[in-house]
């Protein structure tokens, strides 16, 4: 019986505590509101949000994430060739890695590459 009133006790007094410390830092977080708004790709989020979005922005968005995509499936043929060095995963890797240099090269020559003209 003793032990659970001073467990509870306890409990009472440290969320006490700390809803007092949220409490005051919430208070000092209100009077530093411009460092707290988000700050998202150069948009600013005080002004509206029908600004026309740049489309040379989403295409370099969408370029990097489709980088990512190849250097997370090129990881695995790698891990692979350390172990296994096959004539087929070689011709395999080879394949891929052509059609991403012309991927690459088709965009270099799109422009969408050229951030600042």
């Amino acid at each position: 019986m003793f032990s659970s009133l001073w467990s509870s006790t306890i409990a009472l007094i440290l969320s006490c505590v700390v809803m007092a410390a949220g409490w005051m830092l919430a208070k000092r977080a209100l009077s530093d509101r411009e460092k707290s708004s988000p700050f998202e790709c150069g948009f600013d989020p005080i002004k509206s949000a029908r600004l026309p979005f740049s489309l040379r922005f989403f295409l370099l968005a969408i370029i990097f994430l489709i980088f990512d995509v190849e250097i997370v499936l090129l990881f695995p043929i790698l891990s692979s060739m350390i172990s296994n060095l096959s004539m087929a995963l070689m011709l395999s890797s080879f394949i891929f890695l052509i059609i991403l240099i012309i991927g690459l090269f088709h965009e270099w020559n799109e422009g969408s590459l050229d951030w600042a003209q």
